[in-house]
Protein backbone atom coordinates (compact mmCIF):
# COMPACT_ATOMS: atom_id res chain seq x y z
CA UNK A 1 0.00 0.00 0.00
CA UNK A 2 1.15 3.43 -0.96
CA UNK A 3 0.96 5.90 2.06
CA UNK A 4 0.01 9.31 2.01
CA UNK A 5 1.74 11.54 4.45
CA UNK A 6 -1.78 11.41 6.20
CA UNK A 7 -1.18 7.55 7.01
CA UNK A 8 2.58 7.94 7.57
CA UNK A 9 1.73 10.48 10.55
CA UNK A 10 -0.87 8.05 11.67
CA UNK A 11 1.24 5.08 11.63
CA UNK A 12 3.68 6.74 14.13
CA UNK A 13 0.81 7.56 16.06
CA UNK A 14 -0.11 3.80 16.24
CA UNK A 15 3.23 3.20 17.36
CA UNK A 16 3.63 5.71 19.98
CA UNK A 17 0.09 4.55 21.55
CA UNK A 18 0.74 0.89 20.94
CA UNK A 19 4.35 -0.05 22.01
CA UNK A 20 5.94 -3.56 21.20
CA UNK A 21 5.74 -6.54 23.71
CA UNK A 22 3.46 -6.81 26.91
CA UNK A 23 4.22 -8.17 30.39
CA UNK A 24 2.41 -11.54 29.75
CA UNK A 25 3.62 -14.30 31.49
CA UNK A 26 2.94 -18.51 30.41
CA UNK A 27 0.71 -19.90 32.35
CA UNK A 28 -1.50 -16.80 32.91
CA UNK A 29 -5.04 -15.88 30.57
CA UNK A 30 -4.86 -12.72 28.64
CA UNK A 31 -6.64 -10.01 30.47
CA UNK A 32 -8.02 -7.00 29.01
CA UNK A 33 -5.84 -4.22 29.01
CA UNK A 34 -8.88 -1.68 30.03
CA UNK A 35 -6.01 1.49 30.59
CA UNK A 36 -5.29 0.55 26.41
CA UNK A 37 -8.68 0.45 25.36
CA UNK A 38 -10.01 3.93 26.81
CA UNK A 39 -6.43 5.36 25.35
CA UNK A 40 -7.63 3.89 22.05
CA UNK A 41 -11.72 4.91 22.91
CA UNK A 42 -10.16 8.59 23.23
CA UNK A 43 -8.23 8.76 20.15
CA UNK A 44 -11.04 7.15 18.31
CA UNK A 45 -9.84 3.98 17.42
CA UNK A 46 -12.02 1.46 18.94
CA UNK A 47 -14.75 2.48 16.23
CA UNK A 48 -12.02 3.60 13.61
CA UNK A 49 -14.38 2.34 10.59
CA UNK A 50 -17.75 3.42 12.17
CA UNK A 51 -20.44 5.07 10.33
CA UNK A 52 -19.65 9.05 12.05
CA UNK A 53 -23.58 9.44 12.29
CA UNK A 54 -23.37 6.31 15.25
CA UNK A 55 -20.42 8.00 16.82
CA UNK A 56 -17.79 6.57 14.77
CA UNK A 57 -14.35 7.69 12.76
CA UNK A 58 -15.65 7.04 9.42
CA UNK A 59 -12.36 5.57 8.32
CA UNK A 60 -11.89 2.96 6.31
CA UNK A 61 -9.90 -0.73 5.79
CA UNK A 62 -6.38 1.20 4.58
CA UNK A 63 -6.26 2.73 8.25
CA UNK A 64 -7.78 0.19 9.86
CA UNK A 65 -4.87 -2.14 8.12
CA UNK A 66 -2.19 0.37 9.89
CA UNK A 67 -4.45 0.12 13.14
CA UNK A 68 -4.66 -3.78 12.97
CA UNK A 69 -0.62 -4.50 12.09
CA UNK A 70 0.40 -2.33 15.13
CA UNK A 71 -1.63 -3.97 17.41
CA UNK A 72 -0.38 -7.05 16.35
CA UNK A 73 3.20 -5.72 16.71
CA UNK A 74 2.63 -4.82 20.27
CA UNK A 75 0.71 -8.02 21.33
CA UNK A 76 -2.01 -5.65 22.28
CA UNK A 77 -4.87 -7.41 24.64
CA UNK A 78 -7.60 -5.17 23.18
CA UNK A 79 -10.34 -6.61 20.63
CA UNK A 80 -10.09 -3.96 17.86
CA UNK A 81 -10.63 -6.20 15.30
CA UNK A 82 -13.49 -7.74 17.07
CA UNK A 83 -15.07 -4.55 18.25
CA UNK A 84 -15.06 -2.24 15.23
CA UNK A 85 -14.43 -4.36 12.15
CA UNK A 86 -17.15 -7.12 13.45
CA UNK A 87 -19.28 -6.35 15.93
CA UNK A 88 -19.62 -2.68 15.12
CA UNK A 89 -20.27 -3.25 11.32
CA UNK A 90 -22.56 -6.15 11.83
CA UNK A 91 -24.74 -3.72 14.43
CA UNK A 92 -24.54 -1.03 11.46
CA UNK A 93 -25.59 -3.26 8.42
CA UNK A 94 -28.54 -4.32 10.55
CA UNK A 95 -29.82 -0.72 11.38
CA UNK A 96 -29.08 -1.14 14.88
CA UNK A 97 -27.44 1.41 17.42
CA UNK A 98 -23.95 0.72 18.67
CA UNK A 99 -24.51 1.80 22.19
CA UNK A 100 -21.33 1.91 24.62
CA UNK A 101 -19.29 -0.79 26.12
CA UNK A 102 -17.12 -3.52 24.68
CA UNK A 103 -17.97 -6.02 21.97
CA UNK A 104 -17.19 -8.81 20.15
CA UNK A 105 -18.74 -10.83 17.76
CA UNK A 106 -19.82 -14.42 17.05
CA UNK A 107 -21.60 -16.61 14.68
CA UNK A 108 -24.22 -19.10 16.31
CA UNK A 109 -24.80 -22.77 14.77
CA UNK A 110 -28.39 -24.41 15.21
CA UNK A 111 -28.25 -24.71 18.99
CA UNK A 112 -27.03 -21.27 20.06
CA UNK A 113 -23.84 -21.80 20.09
CA UNK A 114 -20.41 -20.63 19.29
CA UNK A 115 -16.97 -22.10 20.19
CA UNK A 116 -13.37 -19.99 20.95
CA UNK A 117 -15.27 -16.37 20.99
CA UNK A 118 -12.42 -13.82 21.52
CA UNK A 119 -12.74 -11.89 24.74
CA UNK A 120 -16.22 -13.05 25.43
CA UNK A 121 -15.61 -12.69 28.87
CA UNK A 122 -14.71 -9.36 28.90
CA UNK A 123 -17.27 -8.26 26.46
CA UNK A 124 -20.52 -6.30 27.57
CA UNK A 125 -22.20 -7.73 24.90
CA UNK A 126 -21.67 -9.91 22.24
CA UNK A 127 -23.21 -8.81 18.79
CA UNK A 128 -24.80 -12.44 17.33
CA UNK A 129 -24.96 -14.05 13.79
CA UNK A 130 -27.26 -16.89 13.03
CA UNK A 131 -29.26 -18.56 10.29
CA UNK A 132 -32.74 -19.25 11.03
CA UNK A 133 -35.70 -20.75 8.87
CA UNK A 134 -35.94 -17.12 7.12
CA UNK A 135 -32.52 -16.39 6.88
CA UNK A 136 -29.67 -14.79 8.85
CA UNK A 137 -30.40 -12.19 11.61
CA UNK A 138 -28.51 -10.51 13.83
CA UNK A 139 -29.07 -9.39 18.22
CA UNK A 140 -26.67 -7.68 20.24
CA UNK A 141 -27.02 -9.63 23.18
CA UNK A 142 -26.08 -8.85 26.66
CA UNK A 143 -23.49 -10.60 28.48
CA UNK A 144 -25.67 -11.14 31.39
CA UNK A 145 -27.99 -12.96 28.46
CA UNK A 146 -24.92 -15.47 27.57
CA UNK A 147 -24.20 -18.83 28.65
CA UNK A 148 -20.04 -18.55 28.89
CA UNK A 149 -17.46 -21.59 29.44
CA UNK A 150 -14.03 -20.01 29.89
CA UNK A 151 -11.30 -21.21 27.04
CA UNK A 152 -8.07 -19.74 25.74
CA UNK A 153 -6.21 -20.16 23.04
CA UNK A 154 -2.35 -21.17 22.76
CA UNK A 155 -1.39 -17.83 23.51
CA UNK A 156 -3.59 -17.72 26.42
CA UNK A 157 -5.96 -15.46 24.95
CA UNK A 158 -9.52 -15.35 26.10
CA UNK A 159 -11.24 -18.08 23.51
CA UNK A 160 -14.61 -18.55 25.18
CA UNK A 161 -17.56 -20.78 24.23
CA UNK A 162 -20.74 -19.27 24.33
CA UNK A 163 -24.13 -20.16 23.86
CA UNK A 164 -27.59 -18.07 23.42
CA UNK A 165 -31.30 -19.30 23.85
CA UNK A 166 -32.42 -18.56 20.28
CA UNK A 167 -36.02 -19.50 21.22
CA UNK A 168 -35.97 -16.10 23.57
CA UNK A 169 -33.61 -13.71 21.04
CA UNK A 170 -35.50 -11.46 18.87
CA UNK A 171 -33.11 -10.76 15.97
CA UNK A 172 -32.97 -8.19 13.16
CA UNK A 173 -32.72 -9.93 9.18
CA UNK A 174 -29.60 -8.98 7.61
CA UNK A 175 -29.07 -10.41 3.94
CA UNK A 176 -26.81 -13.77 3.21
CA UNK A 177 -24.06 -11.32 1.81
CA UNK A 178 -23.88 -10.51 5.20
CA UNK A 179 -22.79 -13.57 6.64
CA UNK A 180 -21.04 -14.54 3.54
CA UNK A 181 -18.33 -10.95 4.09
CA UNK A 182 -18.18 -11.95 8.50
CA UNK A 183 -15.66 -14.67 7.70
CA UNK A 184 -13.62 -12.73 5.25
CA UNK A 185 -13.56 -9.58 7.12
CA UNK A 186 -12.46 -11.84 10.07
CA UNK A 187 -9.65 -13.54 8.38
CA UNK A 188 -8.22 -10.36 6.62
CA UNK A 189 -8.17 -8.99 10.41
CA UNK A 190 -6.09 -11.61 11.32
CA UNK A 191 -3.95 -11.99 7.96
CA UNK A 192 -2.95 -7.91 9.22
CA UNK A 193 -2.32 -8.79 12.60
CA UNK A 194 0.02 -11.83 12.01
CA UNK A 195 1.87 -9.55 9.86
CA UNK A 196 2.66 -7.12 12.47
CA UNK A 197 3.67 -9.64 15.00
CA UNK A 198 6.06 -11.29 12.25
CA UNK A 199 7.24 -7.74 12.11
CA UNK A 200 8.03 -7.90 15.79
CA UNK A 201 9.69 -11.16 15.28
CA UNK A 202 11.86 -10.56 13.02
CA UNK A 203 13.17 -7.09 14.99
CA UNK A 204 13.71 -9.37 17.96
CA UNK A 205 16.00 -12.01 15.45
CA UNK A 206 17.76 -9.75 14.39
CA UNK A 207 18.43 -7.75 17.33
CA UNK A 208 19.43 -10.89 19.26
CA UNK A 209 21.81 -11.76 16.37
CA UNK A 210 23.67 -8.76 16.09
CA UNK A 211 24.57 -8.12 19.85
CA UNK A 212 24.61 -12.14 20.89
CA UNK A 213 28.58 -12.97 20.68
CA UNK A 214 29.25 -16.65 20.40
CA UNK A 215 32.87 -18.22 19.87
CA UNK A 216 34.37 -14.55 19.83
CA UNK A 217 31.64 -13.05 16.77
CA UNK A 218 27.88 -12.23 16.73
CA UNK A 219 25.58 -14.84 16.04
CA UNK A 220 24.72 -13.13 12.73
CA UNK A 221 28.00 -13.53 11.02
CA UNK A 222 27.48 -17.13 11.40
CA UNK A 223 26.11 -18.85 7.96
CA UNK A 224 23.80 -20.64 9.65
CA UNK A 225 22.15 -18.47 11.75
CA UNK A 226 22.23 -15.76 8.28
CA UNK A 227 20.32 -18.65 6.49
CA UNK A 228 17.78 -19.04 9.53
CA UNK A 229 16.81 -15.39 9.30
CA UNK A 230 17.06 -14.64 5.97
CA UNK A 231 14.52 -17.07 5.64
CA UNK A 232 12.13 -15.49 8.69
CA UNK A 233 12.45 -12.56 6.90
CA UNK A 234 11.16 -13.51 3.62
CA UNK A 235 8.10 -15.22 4.84
CA UNK A 236 7.61 -12.35 6.84
CA UNK A 237 7.90 -9.79 3.86
CA UNK A 238 5.63 -12.40 1.63
CA UNK A 239 3.07 -12.40 4.62
CA UNK A 240 2.80 -8.72 4.76
CA UNK A 241 2.90 -8.35 0.27
CA UNK A 242 0.01 -10.77 0.86
CA UNK A 243 -2.21 -8.93 3.48
CA UNK A 244 -1.50 -5.82 1.84
CA UNK A 245 -2.72 -6.59 -1.39
CA UNK A 246 -6.06 -7.98 -0.19
CA UNK A 247 -6.38 -4.43 1.54
CA UNK A 248 -5.59 -2.55 -1.58
CA UNK A 249 -8.47 -5.31 -3.16
CA UNK A 250 -11.01 -4.90 -0.39
CA UNK A 251 -11.18 -1.00 -0.61
CA UNK A 252 -10.88 -1.28 -4.72
CA UNK A 253 -13.52 -3.92 -5.00
CA UNK A 254 -15.21 -4.78 -1.71
CA UNK A 255 -15.63 -7.79 0.10
CA UNK A 256 -18.47 -9.69 -2.26
CA UNK A 257 -15.92 -9.22 -5.16
CA UNK A 258 -14.61 -13.16 -6.09
CA UNK A 259 -10.68 -11.43 -6.78
CA UNK A 260 -11.02 -9.77 -3.53
CA UNK A 261 -11.80 -12.76 -1.90
CA UNK A 262 -9.07 -14.99 -3.57
CA UNK A 263 -6.77 -12.26 -2.32
CA UNK A 264 -7.93 -12.84 0.96
CA UNK A 265 -7.89 -16.33 0.91
CA UNK A 266 -4.26 -15.81 -0.40
CA UNK A 267 -2.87 -13.20 2.59
CA UNK A 268 -4.72 -16.00 5.43
CA UNK A 269 -2.66 -18.81 3.37
CA UNK A 270 0.61 -16.86 3.26
CA UNK A 271 0.31 -15.74 6.70
CA UNK A 272 -0.61 -19.61 8.21
CA UNK A 273 1.74 -21.01 6.26
CA UNK A 274 4.40 -18.32 6.95
CA UNK A 275 3.98 -18.37 11.22
CA UNK A 276 5.38 -22.14 11.58
CA UNK A 277 7.84 -21.09 9.85
CA UNK A 278 8.80 -17.91 11.52
CA UNK A 279 8.17 -19.25 14.95
CA UNK A 280 10.39 -22.21 14.18
CA UNK A 281 13.62 -19.97 13.08
CA UNK A 282 12.98 -17.46 15.64
CA UNK A 283 13.46 -19.81 18.60
CA UNK A 284 16.24 -21.47 17.04
CA UNK A 285 17.97 -18.29 16.23
CA UNK A 286 17.31 -17.34 19.79
CA UNK A 287 17.89 -20.41 21.58
CA UNK A 288 16.99 -20.88 25.35
CA UNK A 289 16.01 -17.55 25.86
CA UNK A 290 13.30 -17.38 23.59
CA UNK A 291 11.52 -19.71 25.32
CA UNK A 292 12.06 -18.74 28.78
CA UNK A 293 8.41 -16.45 30.70
CA UNK A 294 10.58 -13.32 30.41
CA UNK A 295 11.55 -13.48 26.85
CA UNK A 296 8.89 -11.46 24.50
CA UNK A 297 9.29 -13.87 21.87
CA UNK A 298 6.83 -16.58 22.96
CA UNK A 299 3.86 -14.01 23.38
CA UNK A 300 4.30 -13.18 19.69
CA UNK A 301 5.12 -16.65 18.15
CA UNK A 302 2.09 -18.16 20.27
CA UNK A 303 -0.23 -15.48 18.80
CA UNK A 304 0.85 -16.17 15.16
CA UNK A 305 0.78 -20.05 15.66
CA UNK A 306 -3.14 -19.35 16.84
CA UNK A 307 -4.28 -16.94 14.84
CA UNK A 308 -4.21 -19.34 12.20
CA UNK A 309 -6.69 -21.41 12.94
CA UNK A 310 -9.31 -18.54 13.62
CA UNK A 311 -11.91 -17.95 10.79
CA UNK A 312 -11.54 -20.77 8.99
CA UNK A 313 -8.48 -23.66 9.09
CA UNK A 314 -5.57 -23.20 6.90
CA UNK A 315 -6.24 -26.17 5.53
CA UNK A 316 -9.94 -24.70 3.92
CA UNK A 317 -8.11 -21.74 3.08
CA UNK A 318 -5.83 -23.53 0.98
CA UNK A 319 -8.63 -25.83 -0.65
CA UNK A 320 -10.58 -22.55 -1.38
CA UNK A 321 -7.74 -21.06 -2.97
CA UNK A 322 -7.38 -24.59 -5.15
CA UNK A 323 -10.65 -24.63 -6.02
CA UNK A 324 -10.81 -20.99 -7.31
CA UNK A 325 -7.76 -21.51 -9.13
CA UNK A 326 -8.96 -24.85 -10.93
CA UNK A 327 -12.20 -23.08 -11.99
CA UNK A 328 -10.36 -19.92 -13.29
CA UNK A 329 -8.85 -22.23 -16.02
CA UNK A 330 -5.96 -19.51 -17.16
CA UNK A 331 -4.10 -20.00 -13.43
CA UNK A 332 -1.15 -17.47 -14.77
CA UNK A 333 -3.81 -14.23 -15.14
CA UNK A 334 -5.89 -14.92 -12.06
CA UNK A 335 -2.30 -14.70 -10.13
CA UNK A 336 -1.27 -11.60 -11.94
CA UNK A 337 -4.26 -9.81 -12.35
CA UNK A 338 -6.44 -10.74 -9.30
CA UNK A 339 -9.18 -11.69 -11.69
CA UNK A 340 -10.99 -14.57 -10.34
Amino acid sequence: MTQSTELQDFEKMLGEVLTAGDDHRIGEVVELDRPLWTTLAELGLTRLTGDEASGGSGAGWTEAALLLSAAGRAAAAVPVAEHDLLAGWLLEQAGLPVEEGVRTAAVLDADGQARYVPWARYADAVVVLWQGTDGWSVADVPRDRIELTAAVNLAAEPRDHVRVDLSELSGTPVSETVAGQFRYRGALARALMSAGAMDRILELVVEHTTARVQFGRALGKFQAVQALVSDLAAEAALARAAADAAVDSAVERGFDDAATRFDIAAAVSCAGHAAGKIARNAHQALGAIGFTMEHELHRHANRILSWRSEFGSLASWDAELLDTAVAAGDVWALLTGGSA
